[in-house]
């Protein structure tokens, strides 16, 4: 059988072999998913909502090993790996309420009755990326359950470890054999069957938007719904009026967490001109403050990139490019790459492309049009803060930023109980939000001839 390497990116030494999943291994886990599902969604919603409940407080018991399973394979600061894995189990339970509420509805017709059901699509095909393992399969395969389906989940190659300790769990919890399967592989292999598998009746990916075209044109082709998170170019858009101290010692978190490799990284900071110098000094201190370090160590805010190839792309970013000031990082083994803080023009490729490190390009703007007309001068629309005083101003700019995720004087993107999702390249259709287990269902209209003629 096909392994392979599994690296530990803070050390650059290997930890676990993995088995790479072929076509066959593929469609018997999708086989088995079928069987499952079957049975799964014949249960009562109450068994189905029990059931879920059961797998979250197994992922409970279970954090503090998830969550070093995630420093040892992702490089994740311990505080956040521990939050990544109870976010896991606060997803199951928010959505094991969704199997008694996934109600359809009574229309007024003549002649009859006429009703909807929310029906199970079957299996979904759940394709993760490695920057965040844990929190983002659970977006996907937590309402999918919820809803009646089966799930067989794909991990990144560079991070399987803990989506494969989440199937055990899921069995540990009781849930039934072949209804969540994780399978590990490429992408050009598991990934690739499960757009064209015909019992894979939903394919959820989150990942490039190269990857995702992809993914989208050959869900198309199979007539399948997908569901797209893809990257971002995220602004930071920062008014004269705000409070400037708050905004600065806030950046640093907006990019740098999970040392930028996540997209809704706000990688562009938009500061107007009447404070832009201002701004900068009071965000020097906070970025050179930044703790990059061990991940395992309490007080890290930083770990490494995921991979020496990731880090030669972020560095490539830095050619050429008017650096203003960096943080630190360590010298040693690991893919470490220190906090970097560039001014830069709207024409600049560090402006406009996904660097998925941690890079942020500075730029001024003159004035409330001018702050939108630059936030969206970009492909992307993922998500995006913006710092004022004034609430009109607040409401204007939200309106007019082209982004499907925005806050306010903050930098938090995803609630598990709002929706999340994209517009432009950075993806299709929404996930997570009270409403999420019905994306997992298709609407079926039923009459009901009542008229004795």
């Amino acid at each position: 059988m096909s392994v392979f390497t599994v690296i530990n990116p803070a050390t650059a030494l290997p930890i676990h072999e993995v088995a790479r999943a072929s076509v066959d291994q593929t469609d018997a886990a999708i086989s088995r998913a079928v069987v499952a599902q079957r049975s799964w969604a014949s249960l009562p919603p109450v068994a189905r909502a029990d059931a879920l409940r059961s797998f979250a407080r197994v992922v409970e018991a279970h954090i503090e090993e998830l969550a070093q399973l995630e420093v040892l394979n992702s490089g994740h600061p311990i505080g956040s790996a521990r939050w990544e894995a109870s976010h896991v189990a606060q997803v199951l339970n928010f959505y094991a309420g969704a199997p008694e509420r996934l109600s359809g509805q009574q229309i007024p017709v003549a002649g009859g009755l006429d009703v909807t059901f929310h029906e199970p699509y079957g299996v979904v095909g759940i394709i993760v990326p490695w920057n965040f393992p844990m929190t983002i399969a659970s977006w996907g395969f937590a309402p999918a359950l919820a809803a009646g389906n089966a799930v067989v989940l794909k991990p990144a190659e560079l991070t399987p470890l803990t989506a494969i300790r989440l199937g055990e769990l899921a069995l540990l919890a009781g849930l039934p054999e072949g209804l969540f399967e994780v399978v590990t592989g490429s992408g050009s292999v598991v990934g690739q069957r499960f757009v064209s598998h015909p019992d894979v009746r939903k394919v959820v990916f989150t990942g490039s938007t190269s990857v995702g075209t992809d993914v989208a044109a050959g869900c198309a082709r199979e007539l399948k719904p997908v569901t797209l998170e893809l990257g971002g170019k995220s602004a930071n858009i920062v008014f004269a009026d705000a409070d400037l101290e708050k905004a600065a010692a806030s950046a640093p978190g907006a990019v740098f967490d999970n040392a930028g490799q996540d997209c809704c990284a706000r990688s562009r900071i938009l500061v107007e001109r009447s404070v832009y110098d201002r701004f900068l000094e009071l965000l020097e201190p906070a970025v050179q403050a930044w703790r990059v370090g061990d991940p395992a160590d309490e007080a890290t805010e930083m770990g490494p990139l995921i991979s020496a190839s990731h880090r030669s792309t972020v560095e490539g970013f830095l050619d050429g490019a008017d650096v203003a000031f960096r943080g630190s990082a360590p010298s040693g083994d690991g893919f470490w790459f220190a906090p970097t803080v560039v001014l830069a023009d709207p024409a600049d490729r560090i402006a406009r492309e996904e660097v998925f490190g941690p890079v942020v390009a500075v730029l001024p703007f003159e004035d409330e049009a001018g702050a939108i007309r630059l936030a969206n001068d970009t492909i992307y629309g993922l998500a995006g803060s913006i710092w004022t005083e004034n609430l009109g101003r607040a409401v204007r700019v939200s309106r007019g930023v082209k982004s499907g995720v925005l806050s306010v004087n903050s930098h938090s993107s995803v609630r598990y109980w709002t929706p999340f999702g994209g517009m432009k390249a950075s993806g299709l259709g929404r996930e997570l939000g009270p409403d999420a287990a019905e994306h997992f269902t298709e609407t079926k209209n039923v009459f009901f001839a009542t008229d004795a003629s």
